[in-house]
């Protein structure tokens, strides 16, 4: 019972509010204000960090295949792989 009423109140709550405050600005249709370009910027930041992420994993996964191959080559060679130096 607890559930339908809080969903009940959540409803009539929704369908009372004011249209206005349903979406933000972007949303709503003032592309132009400070909000709405605040969010877009904030948009491309988070993209660009996940891009900067992405791209360190891609880069360290394609250094552990050319090591990967570098220490295969020189096992098949005879030759002992280059070690550094600690």
């Amino acid at each position: 019972m607890k559930k339908f009423t809080a969903a009940l109140f959540s409803l009539v709550f929704f369908l009372a509010s004011q249209p206005s405050v349903w979406a933000c600005s972007a949303c709503f249709g003032k592309s132009d204000s400070a909000m709405a370009r605040s969010l877009n910027a904030s948009i491309f930041t988070l993209m660009g960090v996940v891009g900067v992420v992405l791209s360190g994993a891609a880069s360290f996964f394609v250094f552990l295949s050319k090591r990967a191959a570098a220490v295969a080559a020189a096992e098949k060679s005879g030759d002992s792989p280059s070690q550094p130096e600690v």
